[in-house]
């Protein structure tokens, strides 16, 4: 019981430290943090771009084709969103390694762990749809 006490004080302490780059060299440390938000911007840009195309073309695929071609144009459109998704969350995570990268938590790491495996489970799958979209639309 002792132990475990004192590698939970020992995690608290690593917390509150700030560290050697916080002290050091603060100005990077702030130049990092807004790249980090400006990488955090574009992802976001990235992800309303590829969701105003995918509106934009289900609309026009919807009001403008009939049949088949309407769904393979849905299709299409499904499979540029995914790209999009997927560029997104590709910068959501470099900005999070930057984040964890500047904290030096324990927590923030832990964090981040569940991020990335979030992340990447999410991306896996939508991948996966996404291949199987192409194989559909190449069948056609």
């Amino acid at each position: 019981m002792e132990n475990t006490t004192q590698a939970v004080d020992g995690l608290i302490a690593l917390e509150l430290e700030g560290g050697l780059l916080h002290e050091s060299f603060g100005w990077l440390v702030s130049l990092l943090e807004a790249a980090a938000a400006l990488i955090d911007l574009f992802a976001i840009a990235i992800l309303l771009i590829g969701a105003g195309r995918f509106i934009i073309g289900v609309l026009i695929a919807e009001l403008v084709r009939r049949g088949p071609e309407r769904v393979r144009k849905t299709n299409r459109e499904r499979i540029e969103l995914g790209r999009y998704i997927l560029a997104g969350l590709e910068l959501f995570i470099v900005s999070d390694v930057i984040h964890t990268a500047l904290s030096l938590r324990f927590v923030d790491l832990m964090f981040l762990l569940l991020l990335v495996i979030i992340r990447s489970i999410t991306s896996y799958f939508l991948d996966r749809e996404l291949e199987q979209v192409k194989q559909e639309l190449g069948r056609d």
